[in-house]
C-alpha cells in the first residue's frame, strides 16, 4: 500500500510538470506567433522590404524569362554596340518595344522621351485607381543594357502597391533576375499633362543616414507627334543643368546675361553630334570654333560674344571648364527634363514653344516650371533660340543660375 502511494505521488508530480511544460511551450509559441505578427505589421506600416510570396515571385520570373526570351535575337544583334552609341541603343529598345507590346501590355524605353505603346491600359488603371476600383496593370521598361525591368501596380481598393523586377543578360546570354521587389506607394497622382507621378516608401532617417529618393514620374499619354519631335530635338539637349538658356528670362534685346562659356558644349553636341572634348592642348576654346557653334543657335556677334563671354584676347581663346564639383552644386531642378507641350506659330515667323520642366528626383514635379522659349527656323533648316520667358514668376521657385566661371558671378 506504501508503495503504491509513492508511486501515486511520483505520477501526479510527473503530469503536473508535463503541464507545466506544456503550458510554458504553449506560452513561447504565443509570444512567437504574437512578434511574427508585430514584425509583419512593422514592415507592413514601413511599406517598403514587403513580403513576396513564393507563387508571386515565381510568376514575375516566368514572365520576365518569357519576355526576354522573345528578344533575345534583337539583343544578340546589338550587343556591345548600344553602348557606344545611343541613337543604336535606341533602335534596339524600339524593336525590342513592338515585339513586346504585342502580349497588350504597357511597354516604354528607358529613354527620356521613350513613347509608351498600349499606353490606354495604363491609363485605365489610374483612373480605376481615382475611383477607388480595384485593378492591377503590368508595365515594362525595356533598359539600355538590353534587359527588362517588370513592373506590377496593383490597387486594393485603399493603397496602391508596385512589384518590380529586373533582369539582364549574362556572360552567357542567358536571362538572369538582378532584383525583385515589393512596395507600398506612399503618394500618386495622375496629371493633366499624362504623367503618373508617385513616391513609394523608403527607408527614412534614423533608419539611414542618408535621404533615399522614392520619387518617379512616368509618361503614359505620349506627347503629339510634333511635341515630341521638338521636345527631342531643340531643348532635350539643353536641359537645365551647366546653362542658363532655358531657365532664365532673355529676348534678342537683352543676351548679356546668357552663360556663353556654359552653353558652349551643349550648342556643340547639337551642331556635331557628338560632345565637346578638349584634347587639343589649347587652353579654353579657339575663337573661330567656339564663335561659329554660338552664332549657329544664337543671333549674336562676335564682337558681342568677346564682350559677354569669358574670353582671352591674348590667345584668341574663350575660356571652359568642365561641369563639376568645382563650378556646380548640384540641384534637384538642375535634373528636370524639358518637355515641350504647346506650339504656337507667330507671324513673323517665330515659333512660340510652351514648356514644362518635369523633375522625378525628391519634389516629383511635372511642371516646375512653365516657359515659353521662342525659336525662328532658318531657311538651311537650323533654329535660332531669340528669347525665353518664364512664366508666373517661377523663376522665384528655382534655384539661382551658377555661373560656369566665376568671372560671370560678379
Amino acid at each position: 500500500m506504501k508503495i503504491k502511494s509513492i508511486l501515486l505521488v511520483l505520477c501526479i508530480g510527473m503530469v503536473l510538470t508535463s503541464c507545466k511544460n506544456i503550458k510554458a511551450l504553449n506560452d513561447s509559441d504565443v509570444k512567437n506567433e504574437k512578434s511574427q505578427k508585430k514584425t509583419v505589421m512593422e514592415i507592413q506600416d514601413k511599406g517598403y522590404d514587403l513580403p513576396i510570396d513564393e507563387k508571386k515571385k515565381k510568376e514575375v520570373v516566368n514572365d520576365c524569362e518569357e519576355n526576354m526570351e522573345a528578344i533575345r535575337d534583337i539583343y544578340s544583334e546589338f550587343n556591345g554596340m548600344q553602348e557606344a552609341d545611343q541613337n543604336i541603343a535606341r533602335q534596339m529598345m524600339e524593336r525590342m518595344k513592338e515585339i513586346i507590346k504585342q502580349n497588350g501590355n504597357p511597354v516604354r524605353g528607358s529613354d527620356h522621351y521613350s513613347v509608351m505603346e498600349n499606353y490606354q491600359k495604363m491609363e485605365m488603371f489610374l483612373n480605376a485607381a481615382r475611383q477607388e476600383e480595384k485593378d492591377n496593370v503590368i508595365l515594362y521598361e525595356i533598359d539600355i543594357d538590353g534587359g527588362i525591368t517588370r513592373k506590377e501596380y496593383t490597387y486594393d481598393g485603399e493603397n496602391m502597391f508596385v512589384v518590380s523586377a529586373k533582369m539582364l543578360w549574362n556572360d552567357d546570354t542567358e536571362p538572369m533576375l538582378t532584383y525583385i521587389s515589393f512596395l507600398k506607394i506612399k503618394e500618386w497622382k495622375y496629371t493633366e499633362y499624362g504623367n503618373f507621378c508617385y513616391e513609394v516608401c523608403v527607408p527614412e532617417p534614423p533608419e539611414v543616414t542618408e535621404i533615399v529618393d522614392g520619387s518617379c514620374i512616368i509618361r503614359v499619354r505620349p506627347l503629339n507627334e510634333k511635341c515630341l519631335e521638338y521636345s527631342e530635338k531643340y531643348v532635350g539637349p539643353l536641359g537645365y543643368q551647366g546653362n542658363n538658356l532655358l531657365c532664365s528670362n532673355w529676348n534678342i534685346e537683352n543676351m548679356q546675361d546668357l552663360d556663353y562659356n556654359g552653353i558652349f558644349e551643349y550648342l556643340y553636341n547639337m551642331k556635331y553630334g557628338k560632345r565637346f572634348s578638349n584634347e587639343t592642348g589649347v587652353a579654353g576654346v579657339t575663337a573661330d570654333e567656339f564663335e561659329s557653334v554660338i552664332m549657329t543657335y544664337l543671333p549674336v556677334t562676335a564682337e558681342e560674344l568677346k564682350e559677354w563671354a569669358v574670353y582671352d584676347e591674348k590667345s584668341n581663346t574663350y575660356a571652359w571648364q568642365r561641369l563639376g564639383c568645382g563650378n556646380y552644386a548640384p540641384t534637384h531642378f538642375g535634373l528636370s527634363l524639358p518637355e515641350v507641350i504647346e506650339i504656337k506659330h507667330n507671324e513673323d515667323g517665330t515659333v512660340v514653344l510652351t514648356i514644362n520642366a518635369v523633375c522625378d528626383s525628391v519634389v516629383c514635379n511635372d511642371a516646375v516650371i512653365t516657359h515659353e522659349l521662342t525659336v525662328k527656323f532658318q531657311n538651311d533648316g537650323s533654329v535660332h533660340y531669340v528669347g525665353n520667358r518664364i512664366l508666373d514668376n517661377g523663376i522665384d521657385n528655382i534655384p539661382k543660375y551658377q555661373y560656369r566661371l566665376d568671372k560671370l558671378q560678379d
